[in-house]
């Protein structure tokens, strides 16, 4: 390959591996070894009430019995880590804040019951549940006056309301999406961890990951 081929298992640790981890992590490891590439694990542990230590030791000693191992990840550091994203929380921090500076995405202070009440409505008129974007075009003074009731905002991304999104899939080919059924979804939650739509694509960019099987 033009350029060495680097790939990721990346588990939650919120129980012990299941048949489907195998399959993706065999595909993964095989794919590394036949190019001669890198194979990472990384721990995709920002579910805080769900991750355990246990359930990480677990899939560690799952993946030593069943002879895939790693190059880089736990136990293994390499120049691109650390391989914990709870570990990497600043990094995240950081890419958000980043986002938010050049509006490309903005903090939403709507209150769990306000969604859900959002949500139930869209379902009863047959719509698909989708962020309504109220918070898209809050001014200054509208987040002063949140923020000063004690209103932690989480942050969404800002998607485009119009126009296609397109990639080139490997398998499938080109894939594309109307912008205007795409939903704000959120990157940081309130209690300042990632999700997986904002962690993931930045590991897989900093740790040069060239290739996503899943």
């Amino acid at each position: 390959m033009a350029k060495t081929a680097r790939v990721r298992f990346a588990p939650s640790p919120t129980g012990e591996l299941h048949l489907g981890n195998v399959r993706t992590a065999l595909f993964n490891w095989l794919f590394a070894r036949h190019y001669n590439g890198t194979f990472i694990l990384r721990i995709e542990d920002t579910d805080v009430a769900r991750s355990s230590e246990e359930a990480e030791r677990a899939i560690l000693e799952g993946l030593r019995w069943l002879g895939i191992d790693w190059d880089e990840g736990p136990g293994k550091e390499g120049s691109l880590g650390p391989y914990r994203q709870s570990d990497r929380l600043a990094i995240y921090r950081s890419h958000a804040t980043r986002l938010l500076d050049a509006g490309l995405a903005y903090r939403c202070y709507c209150s769990t019951e306000r969604l859900e009440e959002m949500r139930r409505e869209q379902r009863r008129r047959d719509r698909p549940p989708r962020y309504d974007r109220r918070c898209r075009t809050l001014t200054d003074a509208d987040r002063e006056r949140y923020e000063s009731q004690g209103t932690e905002p989480v942050i969404r991304f800002m998607t485009p309301g119009q126009g296609e999104t397109s990639f080139r899939d490997l398998l499938r080919g080109e894939i594309s999406f109307g912008n205007d059924t795409l939903d704000d979804f959120v990157i940081m939650k309130s209690d300042g961890y990632p999700t997986y739509h904002l962690a993931s694509v930045v590991d897989d960019h900093l740790m040069e990951v060239s290739h996503v099987l899943r």
